[in-house]
């Protein structure tokens, strides 16, 4: 599967809340970092823990998708709660896999309540 196929099984699996698939698409040190909250999740489980317990009714869709080599970024439209927020989340690969993600939030807000702790960094 190439970079292009991966991010977008990655996002569509999401969506659909298939965590079995979107769990395919995840290296198992993957890190995620939210650095607007200074955020940090480490390895797969978490990452799928995080997701599946997101609060809120969520569907996003991919308006950008731009690749070099192992590093990606996406731009997502994310609806949730009657509104709509721009995602932009840069992604680097390693052994075929999302190995991290840095999600950015352009627009200010507060982290929601969480099922799952982050750590602070």
């Amino acid at each position: 599967m190439n970079a292009r196929e991966l991010l977008t099984l990655h996002w569509q699996a999401a969506n659909a809340r298939d965590w079995a698939t979107f769990a395919t698409t995840l290296h198992p040190q993957v890190e995620y970092r939210v650095p607007q909250t200074r955020e940090l999740l480490c390895g797969a489980e978490a990452l799928l823990a995080f997701y599946a317990s997101y609060p809120g009714n969520w569907t996003l869709e991919i308006t950008r998708l731009l690749l070099d080599g192992e590093q990606a970024v996406t731009t997502t439209a994310f609806h949730v709660e009657q509104q709509t927020l721009t995602g932009i989340a840069f992604f680097t690969l390693k052994d075929g896999l999302v190995w991290r993600i840095d999600d950015w939030w352009p627009e200010d807000y507060s982290p929601p309540p969480r099922a799952v702790p982050m750590q602070r960094y």
